[in-house]
């Protein structure tokens, strides 16, 4: 592990850089994917899983990745950013699992003639990356992960079930809100509640419930936690927040603790970890559970909060794509 919490960020993102081409996926059960591809098409494939699960969208996720040297594949998850159909839109969730989306992804693989390729993820793009890793392993040539997440009980419970509530109890207190408008027991499971009002009957008290749930991760993913505004609609916030609760419920569709278990099949795999000593989401105490299980990885814990897009994190990131994209050949 390398503790380096007192580091001056070294590198910053690349330019915004435009796609070169979009297109959508049919991925089977009515859902279709957006995809873009950006940078070299020429250059080492790389594909960008983004967080939540239900994130989605965003043009600075590109920028990780030099563009000269890569071709970026970044795609919306089903049912969330610009996919379809979206689940504001009361889309139907039970075929939007971990292993549909592993299957997404190997599809979209093929569907680019691509034989094997980078896998970038943060936070719940964390564990889709080792899920899909662990599954298709002979078509990853190295993972970049940040705030390293596995969706183990303890995980879920400490950020939604009261444990970060002693570190942001403004926050905490929003996100308590709609539960108590709908007279919630205070000792009930909080993910479980929640999913009451994000899938009941009541439209209004749905989208309320969505922003604060949405509200109380903006608000504790930085390392100075502040106001943020909400995300971009209130169909965004909806969408973000039915699906991370869907995927939350459900145990992210995962036995306890499978992805340290199974980690003996990516350990040949490079692999660059970046972890922010004070990420409140996604506490550094998995990370660390993750790397003694794979002692070849890379652990790398600087000062900062949870977001990619910390000073220190995104150094740590970029240097790591560029590494990688060092001595790559066309036939490598």
């Amino acid at each position: 592990m390398v503790d380096g919490a007192a580091i001056t960020p070294r590198r910053t993102l690349y330019p915004p850089v435009e796609p070169y081409r979009s297109f959508m996926l049919d991925v089977g059960e009515g859902n279709r994917l957006h995809v873009e591809e950006c940078g070299n098409p020429q250059g080492k494939p790389a594909v960008f899983l983004h967080g939540g699960p239900g994130g989605g969208g965003g043009i600075d996720r590109r920028r990780f990745f030099d563009p000269e040297r890569y071709r970026i594949i970044v795609f919306d998850q089903r049912n969330c950013g610009a996919s379809t159909p979206s689940a504001a839109d009361g889309a139907d969730l039970s075929a939007n699992t971990t292993w549909h989306l592993v299957d997404d992804i190997e599809r979209l693989r093929e569907h680019l003639g691509i034989e094997r390729w980078l896998v970038f993820g943060g936070s719940w793009g964390s564990t889709l990356a080792l899920a899909y890793a662990e599954s298709h392993p002979g078509r990853v040539t190295e993972l970049v992960l940040r705030g390293i997440f596995t969706l183990r009980r303890s995980e879920l419970d400490w950020y939604y079930n009261e444990g970060a509530s002693h570190i942001a109890p403004q926050w905490w207190e929003s996100y308590l809100e709609p539960l108590r408008e709908a007279g919630v027991d205070p000792s009930a499971d909080k993910i479980a509640a929640y999913h009451d009002l994000l899938f009941g009957d009541d439209p209004e008290l749905a989208q309320r419930a969505g922003n604060a749930w949405t509200h109380w991760e903006a608000a504790t993913s930085n390392l100075l936690f502040d106001e943020p505004a909400l995300h971009d609609t209130p169909e965004h916030a909806l969408t973000f927040a039915r699906i991370e609760n869907h995927y939350f419920v459900n145990a992210g569709f995962l036995r306890e603790g499978q992805l340290i278990d199974e980690v003996d099949r990516v350990r040949h795999i490079p692999c660059v970890m970046v972890q922010g000593r004070y990420d409140l989401p996604c506490p550094a105490r998995t990370a660390w559970d993750l790397s003694q299980a794979w002692p070849e990885a890379e652990l790398r814990v600087v000062l900062a909060g949870h977001s990619a897009f910390e000073p220190n994190i995104t150094a740590e990131l970029v240097e790591a794509t560029d590494r990688f994209a060092r001595d790559w050949q066309p036939n490598a």
